[in-house]
Order: structure tokens, then sequence, then C-alpha cells
């Protein structure tokens, strides 16, 4: 059996919709894959050269700094320096975007988690945009501690960092890593996933001002092009419904161990499982209060292993919502609401005699 962590090395555009792309004979498709190949291998020689000294190299301090560097369609991280903390507005949509999307989920951390930053200890905040030439995705890279943002390929997916939720979501996969390191396969994979879309869609609500009631609980919809067959990349209120042939499912009874050369064992397919739980708790509790207690839950090193389970994720989800509702954070009602809403999904803890 394999030894060690298995990494999140994927971006937020899943590999199996690329590989469909290219079958179709989509270049930019080819070429993104053939460079998530090369990042992957590159991560590897980073950790086997450096260890941690990468991960040491930041400063830590009690208020965290986002910069921003330019790749200019190279492979390269911390190609140009373009905008760092204090600079005026930049002549590049990508960049001042990025900045302000970082800085953004900076602050959910700060004021609704209650977290400094992306390893808790104030980590500077490093994202590199214009990665590539018409590369179809964005990667958070967790040996390197930086985020590697495309153009997309115009027609298929536009650029990247025009998503505050794609920003979000992959600085969540380095809180993940920092916390429990769920192995990126199967059910624990698939909990990475989903951990990350919760705070996607969380920071995307934040900022925009929306409430459970009046968010579309679509992610990646501000970066599917015209050629897209659909509206979004996932659907946490309806999983199954963002675009034609999109195959997450929503209910437990629909899952499967299938072989892990298929997305991983069905980490982005099977998220939409917890994530379908997660929209339910959030009409009933608030966005903001869910992503609170899914955040602490995530926390619990001793039921969230690394291969962690659905209804491990439930088990702790009790856990903290106990906790919560009796420091005043929750309503009385939450831990009911937590078994309906996972209940309603397929996931029930075992019955033991």
């Amino acid at each position: 059996m394999m030894s060690g962590h298995i990494e999140h090395e994927e971006g937020f555009i899943p590999k199996f919709l690329l590989e469909e792309l290219a079958e179709k004979g989509n270049e930019d498709a080819k070429r993104t894959l053939a460079g998530m190949a090369e990042l992957a291998k590159k991560e590897k020689q980073v950790k086997k050269t450096e260890g941690q000294a990468v991960n040491n190299a930041f400063e830590a301090s009690h208020n965290p700094k986002c910069v921003v560097y330019d790749s200019q369609g190279t492979g390269e991280l911390r190609y140009k320096l373009s905008r760092k903390e204090g600079d005026a507005l930049h002549n590049d949509q990508a960049v001042n975007l990025t900045f302000d999307y970082s800085s953004k989920t900076l602050e959910y951390f700060k004021h609704k988690l209650n977290r400094n930053s992306i390893d808790d200890e104030g980590m500077d905040v490093i994202c590199n945009v214009h990665f590539k030439k018409n590369y179809n995705n964005a990667v958070w890279l967790p040996n390197q501690n930086q985020l590697a943002i495309g153009d997309g390929d115009g027609k298929w997916f536009i650029n990247l960092s025009k998503s505050l939720d794609v920003v979000a979501h992959e600085m969540a996969h380095g809180v993940t890593q920092y916390v429990n390191h769920l192995d990126y396969m199967r059910q624990s994979g698939a909990l990475n996933e989903h951990f990350s879309d919760v705070i996607g869609t969380a920071v995307q609500q934040y900022v925009k001002g929306q409430t459970a009631r009046t968010a579309d609980w679509l992610i990646g919809d501000e970066i599917v092009g015209s050629e897209f067959p659909g509206k979004a990349l996932r659907s946490m209120k309806e999983p199954g419904t963002a675009y034609i042939g999109d195959r997450q499912v929503s209910h437990f009874s629909k899952y499967m161990e299938i072989p892990l050369g298929d997305d991983g064992g069905g980490v982005h397919y099977y998220s939409g499982i917890p994530n379908r739980a997660f929209y339910l708790a959030a009409m009933e509790l608030g966005t903001d209060p869910a992503a609170y207690l899914w955040y602490t839950a995530l926390q619990d090193r001793e039921t969230i292993k690394h291969n962690a389970k659905f209804t491990d994720l439930l088990q702790a989800l009790l856990i903290a919502g106990e906790k919560l509702v009796r420091q005043g954070k929750l309503p009385q009602s939450a831990v009911a609401v937590i078994t309906k809403v996972f209940s309603d999904v397929g996931i029930l803890l075992p019955v033991h005699a």
C-alpha cells in the first residue's frame, strides 16, 4: 500500500475534465495536463531536496501580507514582483484581483474563523498570475506554499484570477495541509475538496454580502467560457447540475469504490455529497456559523485523520456542535440540524451493539 500522505496535486479544474477536453483535440488542455505533471514533479523535487526549509522561508507575523508575482506566460514561480502590501493599484487586472481576493480570504480567516493566515502563524500569501500560456487551472503548491493561477484558454475557461472562490478554494487547500493533511484520494480526498468548496463559497458570500438564501451556491461560475457546456464547475445546492456531463452525486447511495486513476477515486464526484449537506446546514444555521462549525470540526485530529471518511466528518461535526452550543456560539438546534442534513444525504453514524 502507499506510504506517507497523498498530496493534493490537481488544481481547481479537475484533471478528468481536462482529459476529456484533450481527447476532443483541445491543445490548451493537453498543454495544461503536461504542465500539471511538470508541476507535480517539481513539487516532489522541492520536498525531496529542501524539506521543510521552503515552508519556513516565509515571514510569520500577526499581520500576514499578500504578494503577487507575474509569471508572464512562463512556468516560473516568483518571476516578476507585481504587487505587494502598500503598493498602488497595478495596471494589470489579474494582479489586482488576485491581490484583493487573497486579502479578503485572509480577512475571512481572521474575522470569521479566528485563524491567522493559512498556517495560523501569520504566513504571507504568495500568488503567481499569468502562469504558463493559456493554462486552464489554478493550484495550491503544498511544498512551496504558493498559488499558481493560469489565464485559461479564453474559450472553455477564462482567466482564473477573475474568481474569488478559485483563490479562496486553493488557499483552503493550504489550510487543510496544515490542519490534518487529508489524503487526496477517495473519501478523504473528497473531504479535502469539500472543505475548499465550503471556504470558497463562504468567503464569496461574505465579500458579496450574500446570505445562504440569496447566494447561488455555484463554484467556478465566473471562470467558465463561452464554449463550456454549463454554468459552473459545481453546484453545492444541486450537485450534478452544473454542466452537461457533470458527474457529481448528492447522496451516499451513489457512492462506490472506483479506481484511483479515475479522479483519485472520485474526489470531485463524491465531494458533492458533503457539499449538499453543508448547503442544507447553512440554510438552517447561516453560512458563517456553518463554516465556523466545519472549520472547528476539521481541527479535531483525533476524529478526522489523514484518511478520514464521511462518517468521521459527521462525528467531528457533532462533537464540535455540542461544544459550540455550550459556548453559546451556535443555537441549541445545531446538533439536530447536522444529524438531519447528513441523514438527508445518506450519511449515518454506525450503530454499535
